[in-house]
């Protein structure tokens, strides 16, 4: 009877040492996907605001700047990170740890460039502001869905719904130009990356697997990372589009 009392014992030791190990593992896995997310996001706006500094002088576009915001150059610049993503997305599973974390950079920096045209249209102080009220909601989005124990998946079917939307009505609203449309887009916009925050989140979370080796392990942080700074990205531009000051004002 003891002897059985106490394999009781070291069975339930070696489940909790099991537990122990895997709750340490899982908030390593995603302190690494918020410190890339964070030094992507870092990245992008030293990449936006050198490109502003070379691209305006004395309130006036450089040569640069002509080239970058009045030439047929602004597409490019425009779609460039789109495909990026899509280059990254496709590619990370036969990439490196290392190549996908410098594709990832190198992303991060062709947004900034992409982003900085936000300065002719915003004054500086009320992009910083933005950018802190951004933080602080996505931080706490964050949190929930990392700690809710409700399953989002049906949430998240909806969001994902709601980005195409939001593409079309935004492609639509180039030729119409209508800022009740563009009101609305936003409005929806910052609901649906709101909810789209705690939804990758929790699929983040839930896609840690204590048995994975360092490559694949690498690659499902950089992913993460990847998936959670367009959510900041996308919620911060719908909320400039409320708490932005316009320069012209």
């Amino acid at each position: 009877m003891a002897d059985f009392n106490n394999y009781q014992n070291r069975m339930t030791q070696s489940r909790a040492q099991v537990g122990v190990d895997i709750d340490q593992g899982l908030r390593s896995y995603m302190l690494k996907v918020y410190n890339l997310m964070a030094l992507g996001l870092a990245i992008t706006g030293l990449a936006a605001f050198l490109t502003f500094n070379m691209a305006v002088s004395d309130g006036a576009l450089t040569p640069f700047g002509q080239a970058l915001y009045a030439s047929p150059l602004k597409w490019v610049v425009m779609f460039a990170p789109l495909g990026l993503v899509f280059f990254l997305s496709f590619r990370i599973s036969s990439m490196s740890v290392a190549a996908a974390q410098t594709t990832f950079w190198i992303y991060a920096a062709v947004m900034g460039l992409s982003l900085s045209s936000i300065f002719l249209v915003f004054t500086g102080q009320s992009i910083v502001q933005t950018f802190f009220v951004t933080a602080a909601s996505f931080g706490a989005l964050s949190l929930y869905g990392y700690t809710t124990k409700k399953d989002l998946s049906a949430l998240g079917s909806f969001l994902i719904m709601g980005v195409f939307g939001l593409i079309i009505a935004s492609i639509v609203n180039i030729f119409l130009a209508s800022s009740a449309l563009q009101f609305a887009i936003s409005a929806i916009g910052v609901l649906v990356f709101a909810g789209l925050t705690a939804y990758d989140t929790q699929k983040i979370k839930e896609m840690y697997f204590d048995g994975d080796d360092a490559l694949v392990a690498g690659r499902k942080a950089i992913m993460g990372a990847l998936t959670l700074y367009l959510d900041f990205i996308n919620l911060f531009m719908f909320l400039l589009q409320f708490l932005g000051n316009r320069n012209d004002n």
